[in-house]
């Protein structure tokens, strides 16, 4: 018996309906390509297997926090809502323990506080900047300094603090270390900073205008306050001219179309990384793709509507709340009219 004798014959072929032999061989050759190609797909699902799952494996490395309401320290207002995605970016100045005794603070403080609102149809994403001496009601704690609330309860306090100020739900939050900042920086190559002034800061010179920086330079900037006259508020512009440039670079060509580049960024950063635990490599990938239109040019910031410094009774330095105009922006983050709010109080504060 030939290798010919194994070909089982359609049923619908009678015994003098046979191919002809070059007609054979042709559609012998047509099953050896599709299983060739049938291979390769199934190969092809393997490898983009094994990489998501080495994505979600170094994803996973992150810490992360239940997020808790309805209990004393971290109570919702009742009936918050409102459209579009809220979500709270961190970064955290944790001290070591020396540090936090000489200081008087316990665990760590955000130094850096955003509220990043994205459009219902993911179109747009507006970065609003909190002052840290912003003087508001931490539950459970009176008024004190809003970075107060990630010392006095963690990632779950400061994330109840600022959903009860702004008045709309936050769907997820990240805390990142400030060492993740620089670790982050470092894994993309560096970014471009549009430095706002110039300054001297730990022996780096910061020239106004566009200026490279590696993730040790990109930390010394975001971290300097007291050469500028004012501030923290300054200091604020300088975070998100340094978040807008490490936006610019992850969603640039560059990054997301190399999938190992990608995989290793997230390795890098994810240690320093804490998460609310439903921000899943899934959410992460769902979000991603929600916003998938998104440019470095769809981004906006600004900063809450805030009042002077002033010393309170008790010979604290804060910054004061401005509750009239502090109504609009709730307001504008509720209605999911951000872009109308941007257009009337860019640069205002």
């Amino acid at each position: 018996m030939n290798a010919s004798d194994d070909v089982q014959l359609p049923s619908d072929w009678e015994d003098g309906d046979q191919p002809e032999p070059g007609r054979r061989s042709s559609r012998r050759m047509a099953l050896i390509g599709l299983g060739v190609i049938g291979a390769l797909v199934l190969a092809a699902g393997v490898m983009v297997g094994g990489y998501l799952f080495s994505v979600r494996d170094a994803y996973e490395k992150r810490n992360t926090v239940t997020i808790t309401r309805g209990t004393s320290d971290g109570e919702r207002p009742e009936q918050i809502e409102g459209t579009g995605r809220n979500f709270l970016l961190l970064g955290s100045d944790k001290r070591s323990e020396e540090e936090a005794a000489a200081s008087g603070v316990v665990g760590q403080r955000s130094d850096v506080m955003m509220l990043v609102h994205v459009s219902e149809d993911g179109q747009e994403v507006y970065v609003t900047s909190f002052p840290r001496d912003l003087y508001v009601d931490i539950p459970g704690h009176g008024k004190d300094r809003i970075n107060a609330a990630l010392a006095f309860g963690g990632v779950p306090l400061a994330v109840s603090t600022v959903e009860n100020y702004v008045g709309v739900p936050i769907e997820h939050v990240a805390l990142i270390d400030f060492d993740g900042i620089e670790g982050l920086v470092d894994s993309l190559g560096g970014i471009e900073v549009k430095v706002p002034q110039s300054f001297e800061a730990n022996g780096h010179q910061f020239t106004e205008g566009v200026q490279q920086m590696n993730g040790e330079q990109a930390l010394v900037f975001v971290r300097q306050r007291k050469q500028f006259a004012d501030g923290d508020f300054q200091r604020n512009r300088n975070q998100q001219a340094v978040l807008l440039g490490i936006a610019d670079k992850l969603i640039s060509a560059d990054t997301l179309s190399d999938p190992l580049k990608l995989r290793d960024t997230i390795a890098e950063i994810s240690p320093y990384l804490t998460t609310d635990d439903s921000l899943t490599a899934t959410a992460m990938v769902e979000l991603g793709l929600s916003m998938r239109s998104v440019r470095s040019n769809d981004l906006y910031f600004l900063s809450v509507p805030h009042g002077g410094p002033y010393t309170t009774s008790g010979g604290a330095s804060v910054v004061a709340t401005e509750e009239g105009e502090m109504d609009k922006l709730r307001e504008a983050l509720r209605e999911d009219d951000m872009g109308s709010y941007y257009a009337e109080n860019a640069g205002k504060y």
